[in-house]
């Protein structure tokens, strides 16, 4: 079913079963498996029936029961996806939240209204990310992670409370980062996690420069931050494992 306010991109594919409504742009090249559900009113009670939209780029894959709700006065108006991102089975990505580009979300991933993801970063499966968060670049977020606060570009945060376990160097290795580059952001997060306020490791690290593009993304991250970001070290069990 496709409502009339909605724009399909050529190439783009609807299985069986697919719902896309409301005042809705999609892009080329996309895919959408059955019992998707784009562009509906969002859940919100202080929704009143608003002009409001979702954008969506290319060639992004949406896979079965994927929800992505339109936006509110209260943010703008506007839900935004960018292109090549993967949505697997019964993610939710709720009203006024901006996706970039060539992220991943596993099964079961679930945006709070006004959630911003960055390019590249990866959610786990059942994860939830609080409403107002961010979740930087490159980013990779375990399995069932609970992130209320923003999680940091180029990092490995895990558990429910969502604990930061460094640097997200295999992700980083795969996409090409030099270990260079590698090695400068774990000298950044040395002394942003290292236990000193927050701002006095800001101080510290910027007193340090030059930085590579890398660490400079990190400052502007951390001292952009509105709901604080998760820097609370975790530990690493006796085989390895992540322990929350």
């Amino acid at each position: 079913m496709v409502g009339e306010k909605v724009r399909l991109g050529r190439a783009t594919v609807l299985e069986s079963h697919v719902v896309i409504d409301g005042d809705t742009l999609v892009g080329e090249g996309n895919r959408f498996f059955p019992f998707s559900s784009i562009g509906l009113v969002p859940q919100d009670l202080k929704f009143r029936g608003e002009a409001s939209r979702v954008e969506i780029g290319d060639r992004n894959v949406f896979r079965e029961g994927t929800t992505v709700h339109r936006g509110t006065a209260g943010g703008g108006g506007l839900t935004r996806i960018g292109s090549d991102n993967l949505f697997m089975a019964q993610v939710h990505v709720a009203h006024d939240c901006v996706v970039g580009s060539h992220t991943i979300f596993a099964n079961a991933v679930a945006l709070s209204g006004h959630v911003e993801i960055q390019d590249f970063a990866t959610l786990g499966g059942l994860s939830g990310v609080h409403q107002f968060c961010r979740v930087g670049t490159h980013a990779f977020m375990g399995g069932a992670t609970v992130a209320t606060k923003d999680v940091a570009p180029f990092s490995l945060t895990v558990g429910n409370r969502a604990r930061f376990f460094g640097v997200n160097g295999v992700g980083l290795r795969r996409r090409g980062f030099s270990p260079e580059s590698i090695s400068a952001l774990r000298e950044a997060y040395r002394i942003l996690a290292g236990g000193q306020p927050l701002a006095e490791a800001l101080s510290r690290l910027e007193a340090k420069g030059p930085h590579t593009d890398e660490v400079r993304t990190v400052v502007e991250f951390v001292r952009s931050s509105k709901r604080g970001v998760v820097l609370a070290r975790g530990r690493r069990g006796a085989a390895g494992e992540v322990e929350p």
